[in-house]
């Protein structure tokens, strides 16, 4: 059974570091939203490509109030969310295999 825990201990490592890199990617298409760069810049074009999938379904069901865009608030909340309940039932589960 030890091969199930390390499994899912793997998993919530890599759940981990994609959770991670999603928050990056979302807070950076926050700041570019504040300076207004330049839209056929690549590095630009790679974060609103990245970002775009998490954020789209969000600003689908939550308006736009008081001239701000809500989702990458609530993006990140979900995400801190995730970390903190996902990853660390993987782990403590793998954990209880070992």
């Amino acid at each position: 059974m030890f091969i199930l825990g390390y499994l899912l201990q793997a998993l919530a490592s890599i759940l981990s570091i994609v959770l991670f890199l999603a928050k990056i990617v979302i807070i950076a298409r926050a700041v570019l939203s504040w300076v207004s760069p330049d839209p056929y810049n690549p590095i630009v074009r790679m974060i609103n490509q990245m970002s775009e999938p998490i954020l789209f379904p969000i600003r689908k069901r939550v308006p736009y109030f008081g001239g701000m865009d809500w989702s990458p608030i609530i993006a990140i909340i979900a995400i801190i969310f995730l970390e903190s309940f996902l990853v660390q039932t993987l782990n403590r589960l793998g954990a209880s295999f070992l």
